[in-house]
């Protein structure tokens, strides 16, 4: 559970600090790139563009942190990602 959190919280700061709320930075894709790198220097594997991209998409997805189930692991949100239909999502 606390990978989840993890990453739930790096989703949310991508989206309300990097990108300011929006669904995408300003600047691109540049600004995931420069985290992963950032990221990776500092704390090692786990955090290349595609994970961290999985993160934004996460939080975007689910918003609320009370309603993500500790039942959940991190591979269980991912493939929940993959699903189109928000209600299914759910």
């Amino acid at each position: 559970m606390a990978q989840v959190q993890t990453y739930w919280g790096i989703g949310r700061h991508i989206v309300e600090f990097e990108q300011g709320g929006q669904n995408r930075a300003t600047y691109g894709k540049q600004l995931l790139s420069r985290l992963a790198e950032s990221l990776t220097h500092e704390f090692a594997k786990g955090f290349d563009e595609r994970n961290l991209r999985n993160m934004r998409a996460f939080f975007q997805h689910f918003p609320n942190w009370n309603a993500v189930r500790s039942e959940l692991s991190w591979t269980h949100y991912r493939l929940l990602l993959r699903v189109d239909s928000p209600k299914a999502r759910d």
